[in-house]
């Protein structure tokens, strides 16, 4: 790997941390002003990362399973088009929800749900944070029996075994947070979710792109659709990014601001 002109790419677009481990040992890292490792900085969308593993993980715990539909839990759902509506839709935004929710624009749960369909459920893959937040209301539900809220599973079920510390998260009006955005971590917290999905085959699911768009799966980007142990990766607006290099074992950490920045040309000059 080409760390040097990976690292001078990102340099020309706003480059706020770069870091890069393979199996917990730090191979690179590069720092802009006033940043380092263990400086927390905002995911963006890179947050939607944390769902598609946390589905498998939840799949497995028995509760739910990603092929059931949103009507499963809320009967509201169970008419016209919206009853065909899975879960591994609302993951793979091929919902048949519009577009929105992205920003400081995101619902809450009650207004995600309310949403109506524009496309057939499957049909289109349409870029937004209103899905997350149906499938984070489905979440809620499920586990009020429980107790703890989706956010907190998440820090039960997943980041308390990693050590994974998250700075914080934003909050919505009502309090909640939400699912498609929110989140502050370090470059160094956030490669310890990257080795967790490099170490668990179980989470091939995530890693496999839909009809409506192959370079999707579940909440992550697929370099290559066609490599099934290709890269993949988490990305956030401005340039942040999270890529997992699966056949090397390798995560890189990017954080930056940089409209311009492009995924694709950072791992052609990484990866050569």
């Amino acid at each position: 790997m080409n760390f040097d002109a990976a690292s001078a790419y990102a340099q020309r677009h706003g480059l706020e941390a770069l870091f890069v481990q393979r199996d917990g040992e730090t191979l690179f890292e590069c720092y802009g002003d006033g940043f380092d490792a263990a400086k927390p900085h905002a995911l963006y969308s890179g947050t939607k990362s944390f769902w598609g593993p946390l589905a498998v993980s939840a799949q497995e715990d028995g509760l739910l399973d990603i092929e059931e539909t949103v009507g499963a839990t809320f009967p509201a759902w169970n008419t016209g088009a919206k009853s065909r509506v899975t879960l591994r839709d609302l993951l793979a935004l091929t919902s048949g929800i519009g577009f929105g929710g992205l920003g400081n624009a995101v619902p809450v749960y009650d207004r995600a749900l309310a949403v109506e369909l524009k496309n057939e459920p499957g049909s289109t893959f349409t870029y937004g944070g209103i899905p997350l937040q149906v499938f984070g209301a489905v979440l809620a539900e499920k586990l009020k029996p429980r107790g703890p809220t989706p956010h907190e599973y998440l820090a039960e079920r997943i980041f308390a075994p990693l050590g994974l510390k998250i700075d914080r998260w934003r909050s919505l009006a009502d309090g909640t947070k939400p699912l498609p955005t929110g989140a502050f971590v370090a470059a160094s917290q956030w490669a310890k979710f990257g080795r967790f999905v490099v170490d668990g085959v179980k989470f091939a699911p995530c890693f496999a792109g839909s009809a409506a768009n192959p370079r999707y799966g579940l909440g992550w980007w697929l370099a290559d659709p066609s490599d099934p142990e290709g890269t993949v990766y988490a990305s956030g607006s401005g340039g942040q990014a999270m890529y997992v290099l699966r056949a090397q074992r390798c995560v890189v950490v990017k954080f930056g601001r940089g409209a311009s920045y492009r995924h694709e040309v950072f791992l052609k000059r990484l990866l050569g």
